[in-house]
């Protein structure tokens, strides 16, 4: 696609008719086909290792490039390769049971067989810009549908790398990548594709859906909100404040799945800041001109994160800057932010109504775990939740009385990158579901296939006019308790 052409509503239509009428001409792709298409995406992640990482350095203005290397390109990787490896399997058709049972005897068979959808859009965000195109491309090729991909305008010189990236491996009518601003996601969200994800801000899907239900086009949202940590009063503290930290800095807190808060027992909140404060020394000796640390994306977001801790310290709070060195980032060349701990926040500070995506970390006490568990249940649920703690009754308590899109024990964000497992929101976090062989059902049409017997026995029959006594019969056996 022309760059006068990304721009424009009218060639995107035109795009998507010419990738529906290629998906209509050549019919469903065998399995060769889809698992040359996956080859394609690991080949590209592959060959272009070093200039994703310095797209996304550049487009962050600091980003860890191992980070960038273990999230964005082996994350993407290792789906890909899953569902190519996994795609036989997955595409059998499924054998169901017939009802009436008995017709099973005479020859009559019930029978599911998955179906690409045709052209999926694909809206991608700007934290994991990567990652979150190349991992639905997963289950969206291993149907058998072509894409179209609208990647986050934040982050532009990855954006323009990956629409290079696909122009060589693919042709338009396969993949095709569209970029522009808001007014032309805006418009991408109103195409009438055969399915569509959106992978960002519980905000701005709300006008996805609504743009996106002109079509009655279906959708899987992956949003975010406040996702909650319970420590229990069984957890070893060192441990879990290490990992709560590791899954709180990594890309700087700018992850739909990092702790938004910590809900910890009241007499173990000293040991929690101190392990917090010791975690982040020893990942980050210093963070202003540390390369493991990543910046803030845009002024923008550094100024929206900003405005929670000072509403949060003018409202009383105690806030812990954890600049091992002293550092002064007020002066510096990037958009860096230091781990930060709210201690005690109340519910009127903004830090504790909006998602955070990014360093800072409230942490509230709790007398009896059902607080905490009364706390997480009183606010949206959110797209993960963690516990940490060796009690296996506790432990049970909070999975049964809570409702999460998924979770991790004794760790945090881990769950995402277990691909035999669903990876999805609910309510305000999301709705669908992909990965693995989720991945695989969510972008296929899953047909029903009844095949009748070939002869007229009795019971086909009975349930024709005229009415009579073998239908009396028949409902008798059939309307009981």
């Amino acid at each position: 696609m022309t760059e006068a052409a990304s721009h424009d509503a009218a060639a995107m239509q035109a795009l998507l008719e010419r990738q529906k009428r290629a998906h209509l001409a050549d019919g469903a792709p065998d399995l060769a086909l889809r698992i040359d298409r996956l080859n394609r995406c690991i080949g590209l992640l592959v060959d272009h290792r070093a200039e994703i990482e310095e797209a996304l350095n550049t487009d962050f203005g600091s980003r860890s490039r191992e980070a960038s290397a273990f999230t964005d390109v082996a994350a993407s990787i290792g789906p890909l390769k899953h569902a190519r490896d996994n795609l036989a399997r997955w595409a059998r058709p499924e054998k169901r049971k017939t009802s009436p049972p008995i017709l099973a005897l005479f020859g009559a068979r019930a029978e599911v067989r998955y179906q690409p959808k045709g052209v999926v859009g694909v809206i991608s965000p700007w934290n994991f810009p990567i990652n979150l195109t190349f991992a639905p491309l997963a289950g969206i090729l291993a149907a058998g549908n072509r894409a179209m991909i609208k990647p986050s305008e934040f982050t532009p010189a990855t954006s323009a790398l990956m629409a290079r990236m696909f122009a060589k491996a693919f042709k338009e009518e396969e993949i095709a990548v569209v970029t522009g601003g808001p007014e032309i996601g805006q418009a991408f969200a109103g195409l009438a594709f055969d399915h569509l994800i959106f992978t960002g801000a519980t905000g701005v899907a709300r006008h996805v859906m609504r743009a996106a239900a002109e079509n009655l086009v279906p959708l899987t949202l992956e949003l975010g909100g406040k996702s909650p940590v319970i420590v229990g009063r069984s957890a070893d503290m060192a441990v879990a404040t290490a990992r709560i930290m590791n899954g709180k800095t990594l890309n700087a807190g700018q992850i739909c799945l990092a702790p938004d808060y910590v809900l910890t027992p009241e007499e173990s909140l000293d040991g929690f800041i101190a392990g917090a404060e010791g975690a982040v020394r020893k990942m980050f000796p210093t963070l202003k001109d540390n390369p493991d640390y990543t910046a803030i994306v845009a002024q923008r977001h550094y100024d929206r994160i900003s405005s929670y801790v000072a509403d949060a310290r003018a409202k009383g709070a105690r806030v812990i800057e954890m600049k091992p060195e002293g550092e002064d980032l007020s002066q510096q060349e990037h958009r860096k932010i230091a781990p930060t701990l709210i201690i005690n926040p109340t519910d009127d500070m903004k830090v504790m109504q909006e998602e955070i995506f990014g360093p800072v970390l409230p942490v509230k006490t709790y007398k009896a775990v059902s607080e905490a568990i009364e706390y997480v249940n009183a606010h949206d649920r959110p797209l993960g939740l963690y516990y940490f703690g060796s009690d296996a009754a506790e432990r049970e308590t909070v999975l049964r009385a809570t409702t999460a899109g998924g979770v991790t024990v004794n760790d945090v964000v881990f769950h995402v990158a277990q691909e035999d497992l669903p990876f999805g929101g609910v309510g305000p976090a999301g709705m669908g579901s992909y990965h693995g062989i989720d991945g695989f059902r969510e972008f296929s049409h899953k047909k029903a296939i009844y095949s009748q017997i070939p002869k007229d026995i009795g019971p086909l029959v009975q349930m024709r006019p005229p009415y009579g006594p073998a239908i009396a019969k028949f409902l008798a056996g059939q309307i009981t308790r």
